[in-house]
């Protein structure tokens, strides 16, 4: 298994219009050990956006994924646009708190594919269906990247904004420790009610409100 050398490239004062945030850019170099079979190493970069004491008490933590669609269009065909603003809402709301920004659009098949999964979805199939008909797994996202960044910061305990349990067991793998699962639900769009279900159904997605 690769092992990641993580790197603060840049720090800058980042006001928005739910607070002053302080950005840092990170990149990571995937090294391969001895008995790896890595050709390269893949570079990958993330943004964390830094509000307030986050040493004490544990800081409300989201880590989101890139979503083009969501994240800038606003699409209603998935929730990832309002989960954002609701991460960074909740941290305005606090006072503190931590969203890493990473960049694996369409659960890491990357943009081209998310939309040809579309398309196919328009024609009946679900997300999951959708990118194992294209020869994808249902989810290529590793969270490494965001572990070692919460740790560069100086965080090792967290309470964690999201439905995904995956991403519970990969910071607590990494040896960080998820003091709280904290729900990351918004109100769906009916245009986005098949996405959720299949979330919960297929991929373990936990959902209070369904």
């Amino acid at each position: 298994m690769a092992e990641k050398k993580v790197q603060q490239l840049a720090s800058a004062d980042f006001p928005t219009r739910w607070g002053n945030f302080r950005i840092y850019g990170f990149r990571s170099e995937a090294e391969t050990n001895q008995n790896g079979d890595d050709s390269s190493p893949r570079v990958e970069d993330a943004v964390a956006l830094v509000m307030g004491d986050i040493q004490s008490p544990p800081p409300l933590v989201r880590v989101h994924s890139q979503c083009l669609t969501g994240d800038v269009f606003h699409s209603l065909r998935c929730d990832c646009g309002q989960q954002l603003e609701m991460a960074l809402s909740m941290i305005r709301d606090v006072g503190a708190g931590i969203l890493i920004y990473e960049q694996q659009e369409g659960r890491g098949i990357g943009l081209m594919a998310k939309l040809q999964a579309y398309e196919l979805q328009d024609a009946g199939l679900d997300t999951v269906e959708a990118n194992e008909r294209l020869g994808f797994k249902a989810d290529y996202r590793e969270f490494g990247l965001p572990a070692e960044i919460l740790k560069s910061l100086g965080v090792s305990k967290v309470r964690l904004l999201s439905n995904n349990p995956e991403k519970v067991e990969a910071l607590e793998r990494a040896g960080l420790q998820v003091v709280e699962r904290v729900p990351c639900e918004v109100p769906p769009s009916p245009h986005a009610e098949e996405y959720l279900k299949t979330k919960k159904e297929k991929l373990g997605h936990l959902f209070t409100s369904r």
